[in-house]
């Protein structure tokens, strides 16, 4: 499927007048229709940063980071991506959740 991007205004009566599509006449298309926020959505909105990962250390056998080492050099996103899907999957509310700090000597 093509992807194609028209921009085009909706007139006074709430129609479109769409000319020099890059369509023929019976194909079959899909037609996704985006606004463009208005300014006061900018005036009114907050930007924020992402909450970055934390370092910690975590015993795994050597079988499992074995695993996720033979499927790319980036196992230990691998490895935090499948701790966070196993933590939704079982409904934990990671804020809720009280911070255990342990230090391994």
């Amino acid at each position: 499927m093509l992807a194609h991007r028209i921009e085009t205004t909706i007139n006074q009566d709430k129609t479109l007048t769409l000319e020099n599509l890059p369509f023929h006449s019976g194909e079959q298309v899909e037609v996704i229709i985006l606004s463009r926020p208005r300014e006061e959505f900018f005036s009114t909105s907050r930007w924020w940063k992402p909450v970055t990962s934390l370092s910690v250390l975590v015993q795994v056998d050597p079988e499992t980071l074995a695993w996720f080492q033979a499927h790319g050099e980036d196992y230990e996103k691998r490895m935090a991506t499948a701790l966070r899907i196993y933590a939704e999957a079982h409904k934990i509310s990671l804020s809720s959740v009280e911070s255990d700090t342990t230090k391994f000597t």
